[in-house]
């Protein structure tokens, strides 16, 4: 993988108590991690092992020596820095707030990118959010009351509710109860160890 995609990859948090807080990118992980704020977690024959920024260092010289597949190198001045898929805050106590936030690409993630309507998967550019009971009419902004549409769908259902416009829906739009972007992305093989922290969303 390149460098450019290796800083594409995403990190999960843990709080000091282990439990995920959010994702973030790999510069943001490694700066929490070279300042101190953070260490690696790395799962090894089920348990937990902890590096902190300068074991984490040696620990990359030796893997650089033999990269393996789904390993992912960052290069610096003086070394490759292997990039971590799990980081803990060791200070920081913060409780992961149960709530899902309603954004674009929350939605767009929860429906898997997926017109609603004609079942086509689209590029974001190619998506828009559609209310199934029309503001109009009375329709709220809410999970469960809109979807991922493509932008024919949408045009074609206009100011109707689906049985209106003789529409059928896929699913049923309801309330996520974790980040569905996460879900999606433990569907890549590079995340798997972020299913020990995340059980809900794995079986999802």
């Amino acid at each position: 993988m390149s460098e450019s995609s290796a800083l594409d990859c995403s990190v999960l948090v843990l709080n000091r108590f282990y439990m995920a807080v959010r994702v973030v990118d790999v510069r943001r992980a490694m700066t929490l991690l070279y300042r101190g704020c953070a260490e690696v977690i790395v799962i090894e024959e089920e348990q937990y092992s902890n590096y902190d920024f300068e074991n984490w260092c040696e620990l990359s010289d030796l893997h650089a020596l033999e990269k393996q597949l789904g390993e992912d190198f960052i290069r610096t001045p003086t070394r490759e820095l292997q990039v971590p898929r799990i980081v803990r805050l060791v200070l920081y106590d913060r409780v992961p707030k149960s709530t899902v936030r309603f954004n674009r690409k929350t939605l767009f993630a929860r429906d898997g990118y997926r017109c609603q309507y004609c079942s086509q998967t689209r590029p974001m550019s190619q998506l828009s959010l559609d209310h199934v009971v029309p503001r109009s009419q009375g329709g709220r902004t809410t999970w469960e009351n809109v979807v991922c549409s493509c932008t024919s769908c949408n045009s074609k259902k206009g100011g109707r509710t689906p049985l209106q416009a003789s529409m059928k829906l896929l699913t049923t739009p309801i309330r996520p109860h974790t980040n569905p972007g996460i879900s999606i992305t433990l569907n890549d093989p590079r995340y798997v160890s972020w299913k020990t922290f995340l059980p809900s969303a794995a079986s999802n």
